[in-house]
């Protein structure tokens, strides 16, 4: 059996982590398809993850959101159960471009029958939901992201101190498959950078041992892990391109926008987040720092309800 068939029957019944959702999956284009889950009734609000993550990081907040929206939480694609379509330098890692990203969350969301909705996003996902917002304003009614600046922004403001902070960012992009390869032999010690305090976490033992069962899965399927890199790639090569025609173009968000960021994280001590949202904003831009790391939605769930509620209403 294949160690993408094994990676794919581990992976746990969406009722023992999200009682009460339904699996949906969703084909974007004939090649890919996107994973998620959704429940609830209410205005329709969007959940995108982030690195190395997967739908999972949402479950300590889901059993409150559904009581108040229809919440569907996906996987991006090359992450979790979403398809892991090849990628390469040739294509400018356009497959694994924020726009392209962005294209499959809309595409899932009006098949679902929302052609207007709300997102809440964290990492990778929020720098997707931020070039959705961009390209097609008409969708997005409010957009929240935790922990992350733009990207363009982040990288023409690198210094010493984040690129070392900041490891992964040029680590991951480095030529196929020197990255992957070394991923893949090291499980433990990656786990250990990624989620301890030592590396983007605020504090010890608040992720749920079943949602790390699900994020470092990722890592014993090679489809998988070149995925995440070409994500990574795509944001150091073709996303640098697509903002910079953006900001030439004035193109901005359109719609409300609130950002959270951890008071312990990188993000905090390396940039002043509000300015540079409010850069590339047309709409209202509020936020703060949060007593986290990274991992804002599993570190301080209830913080994280508090401003979705206060945010979306």
């Amino acid at each position: 059996m294949s160690t993408r068939l094994q990676q794919v029957k581990a992976h746990l019944p969406t009722s023992i982590m999200f009682p009460g959702f339904k699996e949906f999956d969703i084909a974007v284009t004939p090649e890919v398809t996107i994973h998620g889950i959704r429940a609830g009734n209410g205005p329709p609000l969007l959940l995108i993850h982030g690195f190395p993550q997967t739908h999972h990081i949402w479950h300590k907040v889901t059993p409150e959101l559904i009581k108040s929206f229809s919440v569907i939480a996906i996987d991006l694609r090359g992450y979790g159960q979403s398809s892991k379509p090849p990628s390469t330098a040739s294509d400018s890692h356009k497959t694994y471009s924020k726009s392209t990203m962005g294209a499959d969350c809309l595409t899932v969301m009006l098949s679902l029958g929302y052609p207007r909705f709300s997102i809440l996003s964290h990492d990778r996902g929020a720098r997707v939901a931020h070039k959705l917002s961009v390209d097609h304003p008409e969708a997005v009614e409010k957009l929240m992201m935790l922990d992350i600046a733009p990207t363009l922004a982040m990288y023409e403001k690198t210094d010493q101190f984040f690129a070392t902070a900041y490891w992964h960012w040029f680590w991951l992009i480095q030529p196929a498959p020197f990255p992957e390869k070394l991923m893949m032999s090291e499980l433990e010690l990656f786990q250990g950078k990624l989620f301890g305090v030592g590396g983007y976490a605020g504090k010890e033992g608040f992720i749920d041992e079943r949602a790390m069962e699900e994020y470092m899965g990722m890592f014993r399927d090679e489809a998988g892990v070149h995925a995440m890199c070409e994500d990574y790639r795509a944001a150091a090569t073709i996303d640098l391109v697509e903002a910079r025609r953006d900001r030439e173009d004035k193109r901005k968000i359109k719609c409300p926008v609130r950002v959270l960021w951890g008071d312990k994280g990188v993000i905090e001590r390396c940039f002043d987040c509000l300015a540079e949202w409010r850069s590339v904003s047309d709409g209202e831009v509020s936020g703060e720092s949060v007593p986290a790391g990274h991992f804002i939605a599993e570190e301080v769930p209830d913080v994280l309800l508090k401003h979705v509620k206060e945010f979306f209403g």
